[in-house]
């Protein structure tokens, strides 16, 4: 773990190292993920079976069952839930939909000063891919992230890959999946799953956009094959910036860093305060939490590893820039006004405001999308939304009078870029 004082002569240059680390897990994949997809878009179903019997020890025989989960296997899990699991499901559920519903564009239509018809329709992609980690963890919450808010975007076709090892697979997730009204669930994960959505085989149809958390070989699939098929995003290992003043409980705040730490060895979690006893409270509060979480060991190999505590002089003039900065995926705002410096805070994927808003409620029950940018990436880019299984067609009509009042205009600047068929196809109805 690294300590930072902003006085200190040798803080720009720590500090950004610590912007500029990308975290990646392996950034020599690339050749071995190509090879992959080249694999699945010429050998198809045969590839799969090949590949997902390598990495997963897996099956896929030519019993359908072998490669798809029924939605009665989803129906049956859910009712296996106790009624508190359940509703907690159902409850996580009604809440990302409403939050998601209010995410809806609306179109437009209307006519301008010359008559002219303009406006954009949005619609739905026809079929949506969404992929669930298997590996370290499985997250029943990211099936809810992914596939409501693709509901709620009305999409028609929702197909969940996922990998099976040995053929296990997490019933949670098949309950999720039954909440969320998934039409396909394969026993598919790694790069070949994400080829396999893009290109589509002979069992899996093709889908359109791509989503959902995973491995780097996952994340590099994606980016590879982005423009073939959409994506969410390429996300990296998870991080959290909490910002606290000394009035914050520090074994709160201890585990709310803890609480992205153990997610993933490479993940980060760095806390900005003005009080370097309170940082000392802290770190003495993660050396107990870590003591007696099941997590411990990636917990603490991260926070180890990638921990970071920066102690300021002010914290509301100087913690929202080193922010900016950061580009954190999650911020936590644990102070007496965090409204006032939520307005400073220009690049985040998505804010905590208040001493009583843990994170984790975000990745769970709030509402909000927990699939969001990393890797300084909140600089241009959002969380998963509505819109990302959406698109927008514009329109346009005009008549003889209102060609008759911009055309000119638009064969003079075809003419000028020397395109003499554009100017030619407004010219001849003028």
């Amino acid at each position: 773990m690294q300590r930072l004082i902003l006085d200190q002569d040798d803080f720009e240059r720590r500090f950004t190292r610590i912007v500029n680390d990308r975290r990646e897990s392996d950034p020599n994949i690339d050749h071995d993920v190509r090879e992959i997809i080249q694999q699945v878009q010429t050998g198809g179903d045969d590839a799969l079976r090949e590949l997902t019997m390598r990495y997963d020890k897996h099956p896929l025989t030519a019993d359908l069952a072998s490669w798809r989960i029924g939605k009665d296997q989803c129906k049956a899990a859910y009712d296996f839930l106790d009624q508190p699991t359940r509703d907690a499901l159902e409850l996580a559920a009604d809440r990302i939909r409403a939050f998601h519903e209010r995410q809806l564009p609306k179109n437009s239509d209307w006519r301008d000063a010359a008559n002219v018809r303009l406006g954009s329709r949005w619609s739905a992609v026809d079929a949506a891919g969404l992929y669930v980690p298997g590996g370290r963890a499985s997250y029943p919450s990211s099936l809810l992230m992914n596939a409501i808010p693709a509901k709620v975007a009305g999409v028609g076709r929702l197909v969940v890959t996922t990998p099976t090892p040995r053929g296990m697979m997490n019933d949670l997730v098949l309950a999720a999946a039954h909440v969320c009204e998934v039409d396909e669930i394969w026993r598919i994960g790694g790069a070949q799953a994400i080829a396999a959505l893009a290109y589509g085989t002979d069992r899996i149809r093709a889908v359109d956009v791509v989503t959902g958390p995973g491995n780097a070989y996952v994340a590099e699939a994606k980016r590879q094959l982005y423009g073939v098929v959409g994506i969410d995003m390429v996300a990296g290992p998870s991080e959290i910036l909490v910002i606290s003043d000394a009035r914050s409980d520090p074994d709160w705040i201890a585990a709310d860093l803890m609480s992205q730490a153990e997610h993933d060895p490479l993940a980060q979690s760095i806390l900005i305060t003005d009080d370097a006893g309170f940082a000392d409270a802290v770190e003495d509060a993660i050396d107990v939490l870590g003591a007696q979480i099941e997590t411990q060991r990636t917990a603490l190999r991260s926070w180890e590893d990638h921990g970071v505590v920066i102690v300021v002089n002010d914290l509301e003039q100087d913690a929202p820039a080193l922010a900016n900065r950061l580009a954190a995926e999650h911020v936590e705002l644990a102070v007496d006004d965090p409204d006032a410096m939520f307005a400073k805070i220009r690049h985040a994927g998505s804010v905590f405001l208040g001493r009583h808003t843990p994170e984790a409620v975000g990745d769970y029950i709030a509402g909000p999308n927990h699939v969001l940018p990393t890797g300084r990436r909140a600089r241009f880019a959002s969380g998963l939304s509505v819109l990302d299984f959406m698109k927008r067609t514009s329109f346009i009509s005009l008549d003889a009078g209102s060609l008759a009042e911009i055309g000119p205009a638009a064969t003079a600047l075809a003419d000028m870029e020397g395109l003499p068929a554009h100017a030619a196809s407004v010219k001849v109805r003028l």
